[in-house]
């Protein structure tokens, strides 16, 4: 009897302190917010199971974020600041070749941004951005 009410009192700890993963699977977005599905508070926690990885803050993106191809191929890798996407991005073709290179500020691309084609060629010239407006090639 002590046995079964032992395990039962981990089990319910272990979820109860979010010791598990979420998938992204599991995740809805409502108003630009993530909820878990059939509830009305916003998100917290990790999101590493899947393809998907990073942390979701009171229901918006924080941190780094990584993504998968189903082969386990890095697809995009990058980081949120209250949800919106801050800094270094890079995506990477299903060939594992680079797809693009750039950088985000407040959720806009800022500065020069480059773009590769499946083979490795460039696939156009380097375009520079100024809040999300394009500045140049």
């Amino acid at each position: 009897m002590i046995r079964i009410l032992a395990t039962a009192l981990l089990a319910l700890c272990l979820t109860a302190s979010g010791a598990f993963a979420t998938s992204i699977d599991e995740l809805v977005i409502v108003d630009g917010l993530w909820y878990e599905r059939f509830t009305d508070v916003p998100f917290t926690g990790e999101v590493d199971e899947g393809r998907h990885r990073g942390t979701i803050k009171n229901g918006t993106r924080v941190g780094p974020w990584v993504a998968y191809y189903v082969d386990g191929r890095l697809w995009y890798k990058g980081a949120y600041k209250s949800g919106k996407q801050e800094g270094p991005w890079v995506a990477y073709w299903e060939n594992g070749r680079l797809r693009y290179k750039g950088t985000y500020k407040n959720d806009r691309k800022e500065g020069p941004w480059l773009w590769y084609n499946e083979d490795g060629t460039k696939s156009s010239p380097t375009a520079t951005y100024r809040n999300g407006e394009k500045v140049s090639d």
